[in-house]
């Protein structure tokens, strides 16, 4: 075309490839950390750096972090967004309804819960369990290698209200009390609870006798089986904690 300027190089290239490579693996790593966001409000990038794996979009965690600080991505129990007056509300926090009295006169009246990790040759291995302060028996837990809220809510919670049922008893009104990890307030929680009729109840923060009868469970755990030896692989520390809590501890 007459009077037409050249395109240069790098116009050129452009047009061949409008959306380069990396643009795009940052586009989609984006967009799992924006899902992952969405759904898990109290996570922060690291956290949401693992849904975003588990979803097909790898990254480290600095890419993680890069992409959520530049977006605002931040966990609502953590750094609020940036110039926003209103932010976004997060879960709310349960009174502490127990105040340290860990007794109760029948079974499904108060439920304590808590997290622990142990390292293995593969990678960490997470256990929640949920006991009951009547009977010190443990009624419902589960084991991942991932630690979010679903560890939590939709395994350990969901498999303790199951047990309960299948012994004929009901848990409406049971009161779980645990620390104010982001797990315990996600909303994933807070649905499970009321779905159960049951009610929440969170400890103090850095106060580790607010939940002392439940990191007395964890001690146990740590002396008889998770410092025992070296663990080679996650599924055999897993048979040795089942093991541990069907065998020895409900037994004793």
């Amino acid at each position: 075309m007459p009077g037409a300027q050249p395109r240069s190089p790098a116009l050129l290239r452009w047009l061949a490839q409008p959306v380069t490579d990396a643009d795009w693996t940052e586009a989609h790593r984006a967009n799992a950390l924006l899902d992952a966001h969405g759904e898990y409000l109290e996570f922060g990038y690291r956290f949401l750096a693992d849904e975003a794996r588990q979803t097909g979009s790898p990254m480290a965690e600095r890419t993680a972090w890069r992409i959520c600080s530049t977006n605002g991505w931040w966990s609502v129990f953590g750094k609020r967004r940036p110039y926003s007056k209103a932010g976004t509300a997060g879960a709310p926090a349960h009174e502490d309804l127990l105040a340290r009295n860990f007794t109760a006169d029948s079974a499904n009246h108060r439920w304590l819960t808590d997290i622990t990790e142990h390292a293995t040759g593969e990678g960490k291995l997470y256990l929640c369990a949920i006991k009951d302060v009547w009977s010190n028996r443990i009624v419902g837990y589960s084991i991942d290698s991932r630690m979010t809220s679903r560890l939590a809510v939709a395994a350990a919670l969901d498999n303790a209200v199951a047990r309960r049922r299948v012994d004929g008893s009901q848990v409406a009104g049971c009161v779980l009390h645990s620390d104010r990890g982001s797990q315990f307030g996600s909303r994933k929680m807070q649905r499970a609870l009321t779905y159960h009729s049951m009610v929440g109840s969170m400890g103090h923060v850095g106060l580790a006798a607010d939940n002392a009868a439940m990191e007395s469970f964890f001690s146990l755990l740590q002396h008889n089986v998770l410092d025992r030896r070296r663990w080679a692989t996650r599924d055999e520390l897993r048979i040795a904690i089942v093991t541990w809590i069907e065998r020895t501890y409900h037994r004793r």
